[in-house]
């Protein structure tokens, strides 16, 4: 199964990645949205993205870019997050790593770094490469990054603000593999609309069914001020009757919008 993820090789994407494929069918994108296009377009079987951080909240590019290309979500993926500082030495002058990595870490590193610059970069992985490239470069990342070769050594490890950071991370596929069967769904709505008491409308669909909802989140449309598209997360398949029913209310209020189903999956809890 050809899977596309987050790279360099080494980041949480790619530990997430290989509960879904062996390493050797795992290729590496730049950008989340550039991971969604492509498995949109047929090129991979499989796709992992980050979509929230327990502590930083959810990935805004990957929420975008659900609401924009058609694809399924057949996976969520669980992980823990441990960041260590990695570096050649102590001497270093930058900390270069994702930004929300960076975010995870902001009480460590305002406490024991608070002069030395940060730099946000693509991903963990990438500032893990840039440190073992330059010595006046620190990288944060999972510390087995400093396995991969003998330049880095870890000058701390569980550097993050909460030891309870974890990621979900969703592995997602083209639209012919979109299930009804799991124990959570997510949908995507788009109202076209904006009136008093529509969230309320949107929500009690589901509460009169008993359908608990595990994420509620807007985004801007992007056609106008003051538009949003909601992302809904659901304790609920879509092969249930009160799913089915919920939705199609859902869709009836969306009448000058869309609903979108990504579909049905269950949870994996990948500790490595």
């Amino acid at each position: 199964m050809a899977a596309v993820t987050l790279g360099p090789e080494g980041t949480y994407s790619h530990r997430a990645t290989r509960a879904i494929a062996d390493a050797e069918e795992i290729d590496f994108r730049q950008s989340v949205t550039s991971i969604v296009d492509a498995v949109a377009g047929g090129e991979y079987d499989r796709g992992v993205i980050p979509i929230e951080n327990s502590i930083e909240g959810s990935v805004t590019e990957s929420l975008d870019a659900l609401a924009e290309y058609d694809v399924a979500v057949v996976r969520e993926i669980v992980t823990p997050i441990r960041h260590a500082l990695l570096a050649q030495s102590k001497g270093f002058e930058t900390i270069a790593s994702h930004s929300q990595a960076l975010a995870q870490c902001r009480s460590y590193l305002e406490s024991e770094y608070p002069d030395v610059a940060l730099e946000a970069v693509a991903s963990t992985a990438q500032g893990v490469e840039f440190a073992r490239e330059d010595p006046s470069v620190a990288g944060i990342g999972h510390p087995a990054n400093a396995e991969n070769g003998n330049a880095l050594e870890v000058l701390a490890e569980d550097i993050q603000d909460q030891d309870s950071n974890a990621t979900r991370f969703f592995a997602i596929a083209p639209v012919e593999d979109r299930s009804t069967g799991g124990g959570k769904t997510t949908l995507v709505a788009y109202p076209n609309a904006n009136y008093p008491g529509l969230l309320l409308e949107l929500l009690e669909p589901f509460a009169d069914r008993d359908i608990n909802m595990t994420r509620v989140e807007s985004r801007p449309s992007g056609r106008r001020l003051g538009d949003y598209v909601f992302h809904i997360d659901l304790e609920a398949g879509l092969y249930e009757s009160r799913t089915i029913e919920a939705i199609e209310e859902i869709e009836g209020l969306s009448e000058d919008g869309w609903v979108r189903r990504l579909g049905s999956y269950d949870t994996e809890h990948v500790v490595d």
